[in-house]
């Protein structure tokens, strides 16, 4: 289970509430309030159908706050936590209509970032025992990006740059615009506020030995062949952080792993990731 605090209200309720009003549109739940009598109460369980890592429960829980907060929410198995399929993770009880109204925002919440978490987690066993590290990136559904971030870290992963203002990454559009590699690493280094870290991407090792002189903190290594990034790897010899990134999957991880590059970047855990099913029973 995972030791990281969770995330701060203030956080995650912009993100529920927006979720509930695109649900509940301008009339809110018809069926419930047609079908199911105001008196009524129930309890509910959330069960795992799946093998995998719990993420979101904070999420999950907040949606039923917001819709009743005489709801009930009770975690049995919280973020970060592995779980088989049938496991209860979590039970609500209340106003049946209240936990009909949350039932879906919640399950979106806690069925996408446990995909990603448990995604994240085979990445982590598939590059075992190299000291690598996975981490995600930009690649995050508009408006989901701490939730999402923090479902990779629930999973063992790295969460890279939060946002364009954590760190200085000089890429290829921003080279091509510098008018060369040279130009774009010097006006950085030069203008770069001495506690920001800075990463310049580099796609060919003609390129890589060029930046590796100014010293950047990271180089990130796009779309190389395994001889090249095994050919920075003895040139770098430890100087500077190396990153790869690019044509990355759950099939070619681990043969990048074995050149020694120091992280791996891999988008597809935010921007491909299959929904964890994990459904609520009475």
């Amino acid at each position: 289970m995972s030791t990281l605090p969770p995330l701060p209200q203030i956080i995650i309720e912009p993100m529920v509430r927006r979720a509930l009003e695109e649900d509940f549109g301008t009339g809110g739940d018809l069926t419930s309030n047609l079908l199911v009598p105001a008196s009524a109460r129930a309890t509910l369980y959330f069960k795992s159908r799946g093998t995998g890592i719990i993420s979101g429960m904070e999420a999950a829980r907040l949606t039923f706050a917001l819709v009743d907060p005489s709801v009930k929410f009770s975690v049995h198995h919280g973020d970060g936590s592995s779980v088989r399929k049938g496991t209860v993770i979590a039970t609500i009880e209340g106003p049946v209509r209240s936990l009909l109204m949350a039932e879906r925002v919640a399950l979106n919440f806690l069925g996408r970032m446990s995909g990603i978490a448990s995604l994240t987690a085979k990445y982590v066993k598939a590059v075992h025992p190299h000291k690598v590290r996975i981490a995600a990136t930009r690649k995050t559904t508009p408006g989901l990006r701490a939730l999402e971030k923090r479902a990779v870290l629930n999973g063992g992963g790295h969460t890279h740059r939060g946002s364009l203002s954590d760190a200085i990454m000089v890429k290829d559009n921003h080279v091509a615009l510098a008018g060369g590699i040279e130009n774009a690493v010097r006006a950085i280094m030069a203008g770069a506020d001495h506690m920001t870290k800075v990463s310049i991407e580099v796609d060919t090792i003609a390129q890589f030995k060029k930046v590796l002189k100014h010293k950047p903190d990271v180089i990130l290594l796009d779309n190389m062949s395994l001889d090249d990034l095994e050919t920075c790897v003895k040139l770098n010899k430890g100087k500077t952080t190396l990153e790869a990134s690019g044509g990355v999957n759950l099939r070619t991880v681990a043969k990048i792993a074995a050149t020694g590059v120091d992280v791996i970047s891999v988008g597809a855990l935010t921007h491909s990731v299959m929904n964890f099913d994990i459904g609520l029973d009475a």
